[in-house]
């Protein structure tokens, strides 16, 4: 032991000799970050980096506190609270639709094994398959057969790609959420039938829409399509057609698979409830393996299709402001929630309207092929061993995906907040943060839960308040939230946002729910 003493003693020393400590600072983070280097946007990408309001609030899922993520309610009552952003993970269904669901199993968030349990639905698919390939006789029978056959053979229970969204919109996406979270329980999210949300679907209710429903907002027929008869219609969507597009994907769950890709014709109305706030949409692209080949061109059409949300295919004016007068709105909803000063969100009428994220290189790259860097996009980053994940939260390896980021056309990061009730890794360290606005990127942190992640990365305490500090807070650009009440609340409170130019004051969100019909 003291010889090993000894050698380590006498290696310091001769390393001290060739260079001193101060020069090699080889365990102070904070020098590593400053030379460390980045690559740095264009000017150009600089510009789309800037169609994004500063500390823009994005709803992550709607909520998944208040009410069941990524459904009617989550998205309505996150319209209606003020946030600038509604967000959502894109997977898709067995016949093409772009669905806004994050689990890829879908026993958590629905009552599937109810339904379905991990049975093969053939009385359900054979009903869709006769809907969009109609016909009869033996032959007629035989082609119908031969694709169950076919279906039953690939077919893996719970995983989304696995159901036609015929069959998915049988799920209720909102009595689980009753039985988890009593304490914010409502009956409205059950009565209230929650389906899984589409793309489509989350972009209407952006712009002041929501579901069109039988006995509600039309009668029902002796004979409804999806539904039946007009008793089992009550309540549910309106779906008034189903027509093959004459396109094909490869089913994510087997490759082997090509299906046929539908077309559902499903009715909005005017939410009545709406108080003219039009937020944008944060829609994130998950592994490419999740989805069929070709989902970032599928998802470019969309855009493209619904609500001219494409800014690559529909120009926006330069200067359209991303809060306005609810004068300024043509229309509004027959009994809206209103804020105090008259003053409504914008950012989905902007050039910032969609901003696309991804944790997967292998999406940021394909995504950076079709979108080109003209649409807004971050890269997000998780603390880990996966194939894409941040391994080395060093200097180095920080600065390693931010150039990634760089050249992939990203505009912003997204690090992961340490902090209850996630308790995910650090990915936000002050010096981080200078690191990415090195690179002349944005910093749109996840997720923000409670006050005291508000207030250590505002700057509040902990990270930039007592005596100064090396970096200037905020540590934060945008920001994923659960809770939009609290953290529009603190950013009102403390200066961030100005109340005579964004919606104010916040709105109680148990009365925001109250008003929106989800009763308790």
């Amino acid at each position: 032991m003291v010889k090993k003493l000894f050698y380590a003693s006498l290696a310091c020393g001769a390393l001290f000799a060739v260079t001193s400590c101060e020069d090699q600072k080889f365990n102070d983070t904070f020098v590593d970050s400053e030379r460390v280097h980045v690559d740095t946007l264009s000017t150009e990408m600089q510009k789309v980096r800037d169609y994004v309001p500063q500390y823009a609030l994005v709803a992550h899922r709607g909520s998944t506190y208040w009410v069941p993520e990524e459904t009617e309610s989550a998205y309505r009552w996150a319209r209606e609270m003020g946030a600038d952003y509604l967000e959502c993970d894109m997977q898709v269904s067995k016949d093409g639709v772009v669905l806004a669901l994050h689990d890829t199993d879908l026993k958590r968030t629905t009552n599937i094994e109810e339904v379905f349990g991990e049975r093969f639905p053939e009385t359900l698919r054979r009903e869709y398959y006769e809907i969009i390939y109609p016909g009869s006789g033996d032959a007629h029978k035989k082609y119908i057969d031969s694709l169950i056959s076919q279906d039953i053979k690939y077919f893996v229970p719970n995983y989304p790609s696995s159901y036609t969204y015929y069959e998915l919109m049988q799920l209720d996406a909102g009595k689980w959420f009753n039985e988890d979270n009593l304490e914010v329980a409502r009956s409205g999210f059950a009565t209230h039938h929650q389906y899984i949300s589409t793309l489509e679907d989350l972009i209407k209710y952006s712009k002041g829409y929501r579901l069109k429903r039988y006995g509600v907002d039309q009668k029902a027929a002796s004979y409804n399509l999806v539904w039946g008869d007009a008793d089992a219609a009550q309540g549910h969507r309106v779906v008034t057609g189903m027509k093959l597009t004459g396109s094909k994907i490869t089913n994510p769950v087997n490759y082997y698979t090509v299906d046929a890709v539908v077309d559902y014709e499903c009715d909005y109305v005017i939410d009545e409830k709406w108080g003219g706030n039009i937020p944008g949409i944060y829609i994130e692209f998950k592994e490419p393996w999740l989805n069929p080949a070709g989902f970032e061109q599928m998802v470019y059409n969309e855009l493209a299709e619904v609500e001219n949300m494409n800014i690559m295919e529909y120009n926006v004016a330069e200067n359209v402001p991303f809060y306005v007068n609810k004068s300024e709105r043509t229309r509004i909803g027959s009994d809206p929630i209103l804020s105090g000063n008259g003053r409504v969100v914008n950012v989905g009428e902007t050039r910032g309207k969609v901003i696309l994220q991804t944790f997967s290189l292998q999406s940021l790259v394909q995504v950076s092929k079709v979108f080109k860097g003209e649409v807004p996009m971050c890269f997000l980053l998780w603390l880990g061993s996966g194939a894409t994940d941040l391994t080395y939260d060093d200097p180095q390896g920080y600065a390693s995906f931010i150039n990634l980021g760089v050249e992939y056309k990203a505009h912003y990061i997204g690090p992961c907040i340490a902090g209850a009730p996630n308790n995910y890794p650090e990915l936000n360290y002050p010096w981080q943060h200078n690191l990415i606005h090195r690179a002349k990127m944005k910093n749109h942190p996840y997720s923000f839960d409670t006050y005291d992640q508000m207030a250590k990365y505002f700057g509040q305490y902990n990270w930039g308040v007592e005596g100064g500090s090396r970096y200037e807070a905020p540590y934060v650009d945008a920001f994923f939230t659960n809770h939009t009440d609290m953290s529009l609340q603190y950013l009102y409170n403390f200066g961030w946002r100005d109340a005579e130019v964004a919606p104010f004051p916040v709105l109680d969100p148990n009365d925001v729910l109250d008003q929106l019909g989800y009763e308790k």
